[in-house]
């Protein structure tokens, strides 16, 4: 069912939050600290091993009770208990939206369709951990007899961005000696550069794809199997050095993959929300089954925080309705996620698929044309880097960015001071987000430097930073599997939660299927074939045709 019975923007909360908006419009955030010393303590909150530090937003407790109960009016525990039981919540494909039963951790039984799904996934990992510990302690082994020394997984999308990610984050839990590398562009060059750093006698290929039929993976895995043969020239070898995870068991054998090697992909996950799956065979490689089954702890630990935490403490719960605060009610376009570790460089990466693939609609459950605005444009980069780079747009154009900025207590590589530099900018950029500069903190920061009263009148208004740019600081102790875990497990309610607000199917992606269905038409064109679309616009046609006279096949 729609979430919303009345059209969201004639609920009572949504006008209410009008109001307060008008009232807040010009209030800077610096008079919001002034006048209530205790603000940074009474809005922070802590969950499943994570802290956030909501204070430096433009919030009243009027405007949270307010958001919050826009979040009930829209029968967000409802929809919460819905997501979590397994009832059909991905309305056009009629499916549940299970990633949570991946990390449950098989106390109790989950059915769809009358089959136990938390019992199947325990299955799963117990196969994972076998294979893991089994090409871990060299007891299996490529065609020749040699230990396998590297992993190439070949996907794209949630099959590659959210492994890449957990297996960047968690690199320091990774003593297994066994490199990982990532395949998903459609360009031959990634392929080819990945072929000439491994070796086909210690090399394991893993294909994601739960149809099979994903054209690049396919594509770049046909690539790998080519390669391999000509090394090693006995097609039965492929079977020792290649698996899958898939839901097309007749294909992957087809391919030359034993039935034994093939790991299962349910309908009811995901892409995006899969990582916690046998889609995770990459970074159980790297960091081991015990790290891999502690970051599925982590995640489940903010599941049940986003389960059972009251909604003015749930953190995903929080972090959701600010975002709908500044996207509905400010006219905030974008959210940059802003990571102050390394090893987290990859975090907006995928969240950039996780949210914009999750909300980025234009209709409501109903089918019926949105009135507000759906998902923002999600962005950013590893602090203290952007600092130099695009943090300028945001501390002085004339865009409102919220920010997330996420660093932990602590660091893996205590160099020199180093994290207490990194911790100094990162809360830095967040207080000049919401303090700024005003006009006559520039002048007399100019009048002290010995500037004249020409020169200061001159360069003042460029020095003005406006402040009043609201961001949240979520920090854990150290970057382990268990905060990574419960991390990404915040991020995928708090866009559970928007999707409720907004009245969307946050669990499928029509728009990406369009692109993949013109595709089937331009390619035969492009190689000369007769088959597929002969018209389609002139600006198709007319790069087809340069594509074809400079021989690009």
């Amino acid at each position: 069912m729609p979430a919303n019975p009345t059209v969201l923007t004639s609920k009572p909360e949504w006008q209410t939050l009008k109001d307060h908006r008008e009232r807040l419009d010009g209030v800077p955030m610096k008079e919001l600290f002034s006048r209530d010393p205790g603000r940074a303590r009474r809005y922070f909150i802590e969950g499943a091993g994570l802290s956030l530090d909501f204070s430096k937003n433009r919030l009243t407790d009027e405007v949270l009770d307010a958001l919050l109960a826009l979040a009930s009016s829209c029968n967000l525990e409802a929809r919460r208990e819905s997501l979590l039981k397994g009832e059909r919540v991905n309305v056009t494909e009629n499916r549940p939206a299970l990633h949570t039963a991946l990390r449950n951790p098989g106390t109790e039984a989950i059915l769809v369709d009358g089959q136990d799904v938390v019992a199947e996934v325990q299955r799963t990992l117990a196969r994972m951990a076998t294979l893991v510990d089994g090409v871990l302690s060299s007891n299996r082994t490529g065609y020749t007899g040699k230990p396998f020394t590297d992993v190439v997984s070949i996907g794209i999308g949630g099959s590659y961005l959210g492994p890449k990610l957990v297996s960047e984050a968690l690199k320091p839990y990774g003593e297994s000696g066994v490199r990982c590398h990532y395949v998903a562009n459609i360009d031959g060059t990634e392929i080819c550069e990945t072929l000439r750093r491994v070796s086909p006698e210690t090399t394991l290929f893993l294909i994601q794809s739960k149809s099979f039929r994903t054209q690049e993976t396919l594509e770049n895995s046909k690539v790998a199997r080519q390669w391999f043969l000509e090394h090693c020239g006995d097609e039965q070898a492929v079977s020792r050095h290649f698996m899958a995870v898939t839901a097309n068991v007749p294909a992957a054998r087809d391919f030359g993959i034993d039935p034994d090697n093939v790991f299962p992909m349910w309908d009811w996950v995901g892409g995006r929300y899969s990582l916690w799956s046998a889609i995770g065979l990459p970074i159980a490689f790297t960091v081991g089954m015990t790290n891999f089954r502690a970051l599925l702890a982590g995640a489940h630990a903010m599941d049940q925080h986003f389960q059972q935490a009251p909604l003015h403490r749930n953190l995903p719960v929080v972090m959701a309705m600010l975002g709908v605060w500044y996207n509905n009610f400010w006219g905030a376009e974008t959210h940059a996620i802003l990571p102050y570790d390394h090893y987290l460089r990859s975090l907006p990466d995928h969240l950039q698929q996780l949210d914009m693939e999750s909300n980025g609609k234009s209709v409501t459950q109903g089918g019926e044309p949105l009135a507000w605005q759906s998902g923002p444009v999600i962005w950013g980069g590893v602090g203290a880097n952007g600092q130099h780079a695009y943090h300028q747009l945001i501390h002085q154009g004339t865009r409102l960015i919220p920010a997330d900025f996420i660093i932990p207590l602590q660091t893996h590589n205590p160099v020199a001071n180093h994290h207490a530099d990194l911790f100094a900018n990162c809360l830095s950029q967040s207080r000049a987000m919401m303090a700024g500069k005003s006009l006559d903190e520039a002048r007399a920061e100019l009048a002290a430097e010995g500037c004249t009263e020409a020169e200061i009148a001159q360069l003042a208004p460029h020095k003005v930073i406006p402040g009043n740019k609201p961001s949240n600081t979520l920090t854990m102790e150290k970057v382990t599997p268990e905060t990574v875990g419960a991390l990404i497990a915040l991020y995928e309610h708090r866009t559970f939660v928007q999707g409720v607000i907004w009245d969307v199917d946050s669990f499928d992606q029509w728009g990406v299927e369009l692109g993949k269905q013109l595709g089937k038409g331009i390619l035969p064109r492009l190689l000369g074939e007769e088959a597929g679309s002969q018209t389609s616009d002139s600006s198709t046609d007319y790069l087809i045709e340069r594509f074809r006279s400079a021989g690009g096949a």
